[in-house]
C-alpha cells in the first residue's frame, strides 16, 4: 500500500472545502500555521503562507514529507501533547486525524492551546462509518467489516458525527461545520476504485477468506458498471475560533 498515493487521494476529496477555509481563515497571510498529523505532506506541500508546520508521530511518514514538503518545518511529536507553547500558531489544521488519536477531546484541547486569540482550529475531515450505506445490499457486509478493523486498528469510525460536540467541549467557538459533498468514483477499474479497493484489501486480509473478498470486489464491479453501485460514507469537517 502506497499511503502517500492514499493521503493525495483524501486530500483530493477535501481540496474544495480546504480552498474556502482556507481563504476565509487568511492562510497565505499568517504568521504561523500547523498540521497536526502530516503524515507525508499531502497538504503540506501545496500551502504557501510565512511560517508552516507539520507535525506527525511517525518518523517514517515525516522523511517521506521532507521531499514532498521541503520548506516545512517538520516535528516529531503527539497530538495529545503538542510540543509548543501557549498560542504559538494562528491557525491550526488537521485532516483525517481524529478518528485515530486514542483521546480526540484531549487532541483539540491541545490544539486550542498552541491556537492564539482569535486564531482558527479546523478539522478538515472526519468520516462515520457507522453511517455508511452501501448498495446492493449484497456489499453491506464492507462497510461492516471495514468498521470492525478500524475498530481493531484502534480507531473510533463513528467519530465524524460528533465532530461538532468535541469542538464544544474543548471550549473551541465554533464557527461552521458540516458535511462533506461525496466524492464516490462510480467508474469501475478507474484509479479511484482501484485505490479504494487496495485500502479495503489491506483491511480486512487478516480478518476475510481472500476468495471473499474477491467476490464482491467483482459483485461491486458489476454493480457500478449497471449503474446501481451506492458507496456513501457520511464525511464531515468543523471550523472553530479560539
Amino acid at each position: 500500500m502506497n499511503w502517500h498515493t492514499r493521503y493525495i487521494q483524501q486530500a483530493n476529496w477535501t481540496r474544495e472545502l480546504r480552498e474556502y477555509l482556507f481563504q476565509r481563515t487568511g492562510i497565505t497571510t499568517a504568521g504561523r500555521v500547523l498540521e497536526v498529523g502530516c503524515g507525508t505532506g499531502a497538504i503540506l506541500g501545496e500551502i504557501q503562507t510565512k511560517a508552516l508546520h507539520g507535525l506527525d508521530l511517525q518518523p517514517a511518514a515525516l522523511m517521506e514529507a521532507r521531499v514532498h514538503a521541503p520548506k516545512v518545518s517538520l516535528t516529531c511529536g503527539d497530538a495529545l501533547s503538542l510540543p509548543y507553547s501557549d498560542g504559538s500558531f494562528d491557525i491550526i489544521y488537521c485532516h483525517y486525524l481524529l478518528l485515530w488519536v486514542s483521546d480526540p477531546q484531549r487532541a483539540l484541547v491541545e490544539m486550542k492551546r498552541v491556537t492564539r486569540a482569535g486564531g482558527h482550529v479546523l478539522a478538515l475531515a472526519e468520516p462515520d462509518y457507522s453511517a455508511r450505506v452501501d448498495e446492493p445490499v449484497e456489499l453491506a457486509a464492507l462497510g461492516r467489516w471495514q468498521t470492525e478493523s478500524l475498530q481493531r486498528q484502534g480507531a473510533d469510525p463513528s467519530l465524524g458525527g460528533r465532530l461538532a460536540e468535541f469542538f464544544y467541549r474543548a471550549g473551541i467557538e465554533l464557527v461552521e461545520t458540516g458535511a462533506i459533498e461525496s466524492q464516490d468514483d462510480d467508474a469501475p477499474r478507474s484509479a479511484e476504485w482501484e485505490l479504494e479497493w487496495a485500502v479495503l484489501e489491506s483491511d480486512l486480509a487478516d480478518s476475510v477468506p481472500m476468495e471473499e473478498i474477491q467476490r464482491l470486489k467483482e459483485l461491486d464491479e458489476s454493480a457500478r458498471a449497471r449503474g446501481e453501485r451506492v458507496l456513501h460514507v457520511p464525511t464531515y469537517f468543523a471550523w472553530g475560533r479560539v
